[in-house]
């Protein structure tokens, strides 16, 4: 289903990458989190392309969308 992003035991623990790569998938959610744009994480990380990173975003939407939602500390459900 997704070409672009594997998992292996032995890169990251087990996290899923970009495939050939050691990005996580997580590492590109922070970035974006932090601010960074897709033109600046594609030309600080010139090795990936857009579809990479559509991908890994498209992977972490789908891990998420049957998470259970636990409301953090301070704040209401």
């Amino acid at each position: 289903m997704y070409a672009r992003i594997v998992v292996d035991p032995g890169i990251l623990g087990g996290k899923p990458i970009v495939k050939g790569t050691r990005i996580s998938v997580e590492f590109l959610l922070e970035l974006f989190a932090s601010g960074a744009t897709r033109d600046d994480v594609l030309k600080a990380y010139p090795h990936l392309t857009a579809d990479d990173i559509g991908e890994a975003l498209r992977y972490a939407a789908e891990a998420l969308k049957y998470d259970q939602v636990i409301p953090l500390a301070g704040q209401r459900a």
